[in-house]
């Protein structure tokens, strides 16, 4: 076995650089891109709400030494709050990304495949399209449909590279206390259309992220009665879909690119799983 430096974990005497994975983002900010999860919090109606009760409160129950704890219970949909959707979420036709039948994989334990436990922990490069920031206001009007045109304006100068995730900015999340309006149910939100949500499956991205709660366009009084884009991306590529993300402070910061931190709860056979995205700034 080859002697390893105990400070940089390389081989001893390799002659490698001895910069650790630890140093190199010492002193970065980080930034978190997820919404708090509260009761009443802006969802979804297609999905069941976050409820969080505290089960148990100090000295309900004393320990011999005086001691107490408290704990609460938990009760969430898995597309509630800042989340990652599984390939498992959406179907055409009866079939998921690649082609399988739906019905052969479900059951009322979930998925045997294509569940968020499959989506492997994301740590890399993240780009910021800020589509806000393109047409010079801090939030994209409700029901405005993103564009091809307008996503090749926010990456310009900016490479694009397969495998990566591609971050969407509407500003939306600086809506995110106005619960009625930031759910679109009468004005609809912004976001991309079916021809800009093939433009982004065209660059390959692991995934693609923004913050409204369905991603995707909605437009004024439709609600989320059809969301092409789920399908181009889950369905026809295989590109995974963060919503409900707080871009806020990110796009603040006028970043393009940055370090992303993704890694969803791996409920097994889950359709989608609450995230805490984190933004390492350079």
């Amino acid at each position: 076995m080859q002697d390893l430096d105990p400070h940089t974990l390389q081989p001893a005497h390799s002659g490698r650089p001895t910069a650790t994975p630890w140093a190199a983002v010492r002193g970065r900010q980080v930034l978190d891109l997820a919404q708090p999860m509260r009761r009443g919090m802006p969802q979804s109606p297609n999905h069941p709400p976050f409820r969080m009760a505290l089960e148990r409160r100090h000295g309900d129950m004393m320990r011999p030494d005086g001691g107490s704890a408290a704990n609460e219970l938990i009760v969430t949909g898995g597309h509630v709050g800042t989340h990652v959707d599984a390939l498992a979420h959406v179907s055409q036709d009866g079939r998921l990304h690649g082609g399988r039948q739906a019905a052969g994989l479900q059951s009322h334990q979930g998925f045997s495949d294509l569940g968020i436990d499959t989506f492997p922990p994301y740590l890399g490069r993240a780009v910021v399209l800020d589509v806000a920031q393109v047409h010079g206001v801090d939030v994209l009007p409700a029901g405005y449909e993103i564009t091809p045109d307008d996503l090749a304006a926010a990456a310009d100068g900016i490479e694009l590279a397969p495998g990566e995730t591609i971050l969407v900015g509407t500003g939306w999340s600086r809506r995110w206390h106005e619960h009625d309006a930031f759910i679109g149910g009468r004005d609809g939100t912004p976001g991309p259309g079916e021809a800009a949500a093939r433009w982004l499956a065209a660059h390959q991205p692991v995934a693609v992220g923004g913050e409204t709660i369905a991603f995707e366009h909605i437009p004024a009084g439709r609600g989320h009665a059809v969301l092409p884009a789920h399908r181009v991306l889950l369905v026809e590529h295989g590109v995974h879909i963060v919503e409900t993300m707080n871009l806020d402070p990110l796009l603040r910061t006028g970043a393009r690119e940055l370090l992303l931190v993704l890694n969803p709860l791996p409920i097994v056979g889950a359709t989608g799983a609450p995230v805490r995205p984190l933004a390492v700034l350079a």
